[in-house]
């Protein structure tokens, strides 16, 4: 009979590539058309690969913990004729592992092609004798960047970036890091404990490295939480902290757009509409949902959306649309009993705020002549120094710090 492919689908606009958490079913096993078979994680969230027709798994060329890119073939469906008509799938030929065979074989072929030697011959990375022993230590040479082309070739062999050496000291030319230095430093570090890497930590390391191409600074101000906590405790249900934070942050970005601008060559490109994300906390990252039109709805209006987007969240449920189009992030380290961070703005965005944990201080009230308790927080915005100066920045996280003082306004 003829079968059908299993393939790895597009999961969202800006994902190439997927992990293969689990298999839901076996070869042999009985799938009905788009019954969810794999189930995959993204970068952003955990989703399902489904069949496309009814049939029997003839084949699974996948494996679990593996990552695969968009359009892979992971596996075949065995399916009648009067099936494949009803759904109108397209079916693949007897040879389809082969075909996957020769096709890793080609890619490893153009991947050798990097290490041609001048008589014909291939240099074999694997063989570098290490010359360098210990732990090293950054040279600070001003040759110190510069990655040969052999050098880069190994790098992409093992999945390595240009930040993963800063730890090791180049012995070539100008401090140069040079394949052998890069050996013995893997050798050295062999027999440490490590663990992989999932693709959400994978997906975090990547946007902070591409945010932070750009100059980043920080400014802080403190806000009396009291008044807030007092209208919080007073709801029914109580909103989040968070939800206040959004809301004071959109209402003063509409009163300063130009800070959430972002600069694109020689223009400062500015935002059409108010749509902020909120950082949740998931296991082994963060994600960032974002929520549409703070500045048009109450902190009672947001309340359910925001339950409901920090919910799928938590359960890598979100939807790709609800992760897109933010123009800042609000970010409530004070969770984790934090009074102060620097928090880094995402790659797409000029701005992020952080609100710290609230503490008793003593404050001086001309009223009563006399030093009262109030509980106080640290509001901390990074941004993007080519788009805003530092003035500006005051002027924004000052004006948030007044709307926060007045809770019942939001």
């Amino acid at each position: 009979m003829p079968r059908i492919p299993i393939v790895m689908p597009q999961l969202g606009e800006s994902i190439a590539e997927a992990t293969i958490i689990r298999f839901n079913v076996a070869v042999g096993d009985t799938v009905e058309v788009d019954q969810e078979i794999i189930e995959v994680e993204t970068n952003k969230a955990t989703m399902g690969v489904t069949t496309l027709c009814g049939g029997v798994v003839k084949e699974i060329l996948a494996e679990e913990g593996e990552s695969y890119a968009v359009g892979s073939v992971l596996g075949t469906v065995e399916a009648t004729e009067e099936e494949i008509e009803r759904t109108g799938v397209s079916t693949v030929s007897e040879g389809v592992s082969d075909a996957v065979q020769e096709q890793d074989r080609q890619v490893e072929d153009e991947a050798n092609l990097h290490f041609k030697t001048e008589d014909g011959g291939y240099f074999e990375p694997k063989d570098v004798s290490p010359t360098v022993q210990g732990l090293p230590v950054p040279a600070g040479k001003s040759g110190a960047h510069y990655i040969s082309p052999r050098m880069r070739a190994r790098m992409n062999e093992l999945g390595l970036r240009a930040a993963d050496i800063s730890a090791i000291a180049g012995s070539g030319g100008g401090g140069r890091v040079t394949v052998e230095d890069l050996e013995g430093f893997l050798e050295y570090i062999s027999e440490w404990p490590a663990s992989p890497a999932s693709p959400m930590r994978l997906a975090v390391a990547d946007a902070m490295r591409r945010s932070w191409t750009r100059p980043l600074a920080t400014v802080g101000h403190p806000v009396v939480m009291d008044k807030l906590l007092d209208h919080r405790r007073a709801q029914n249900p109580k909103p989040g902290l968070t939800l206040y934070v959004l809301r004071a942050f959109a209402l003063a970005l509409a009163e300063f757009p130009s800070a959430a601008g972002f600069l694109i060559g020689e223009k400062v490109v500015h935002p059409r509409g108010f749509d902020i994300g909120c950082a949740v906390q998931v296991e082994d990252g963060v994600m960032v949902p974002v929520i549409r039109h703070v500045d048009t709805k109450s902190v009672s209006e947001l309340s359910a959306e925001y339950a409901e987007l920090v919910e799928q969240s938590r359960n890598r449920r979100l939807p790709e649309a609800a992760t897109k189009g933010g123009i800042a992030t609000v970010t409530n380290f004070g969770t984790f009993g934090l009074t102060w961070g620097t928090p880094i703005p995402l790659p797409n965005e000029t701005l992020i705020l952080g609100i710290s944990a609230g503490v008793k201080r003593p404050v001086w009230s001309d009223q009563v002549n006399a030093f009262i308790p109030v509980t106080e927080a640290e509001l901390a915005l990074t941004f993007d120094h080519r788009v805003i100066d530092g003035g500006e920045a005051g002027r924004l996280l000052k004006r948030v710090a007044e709307l926060l003082s007045k809770p019942e306004e939001l």
